[in-house]
């Protein structure tokens, strides 16, 4: 039964993707497409909440170097604000600027005008068996990275 499931997702999610997806926007003064490494970056911090640059490092995977030259780029198109931490000068907090939050907003993998159209096909009980799975599956994938064996590989708890 498991198996279907699995099977299932896989043969659902590229159509999903496919008719859903949305074209990166242009920023900067070249009006260049944002590349999906730095979209995904800007998908994890927030305009209001901070996020320290080593737990940016640990959801992402990689090293506190490694996403600072990334946010080096992201602050250069002003998408990201840095600044230290007032109760600890050594931690450097990020937060999307405005330019940053509305580009995050444009960049969602899906485009909210296709999902809609495509939810507002579907009777409301089945909609929002729709909603509920797509939650449920989420869950579960957060859960299952956070019991990652390696532990600096954990995402955080939100």
């Amino acid at each position: 039964m498991l198996d279907d499931a699995v099977q299932s997702v896989l043969a659902a999610y590229p159509a999903i993707h496919a008719a859903c997806r949305r074209q990166s926007p242009l920023v900067g003064r070249g009006r260049r497409r944002l590349s999906n490494h730095l979209a995904t970056v800007l998908e994890q911090l927030d305009p209001v909440e901070p996020l320290a640059v080593g737990e940016l490092a640990a959801r992402m995977r990689v090293t506190p170097g490694t996403i600072s030259l990334q946010l080096a780029r992201l602050a250069r198109l002003r998408l990201v604000a840095r600044a230290r931490d007032a109760r600890d000068a050594r931690r450097v907090e990020l937060r999307l600027t405005e330019a940053g939050a509305r580009l995050r907003e444009q960049r969602s993998l899906l485009d909210p005008l296709r999902v809609r159209a495509a939810l507002a096909r579907l009777p409301e009980p089945e909609r929002d068996a729709v909603v509920a799975g797509v939650r449920l599956l989420a869950r579960a994938v957060l859960e299952l990275e956070r019991e990652r064996p390696d532990s600096s590989r954990r995402l955080p708890r939100r």
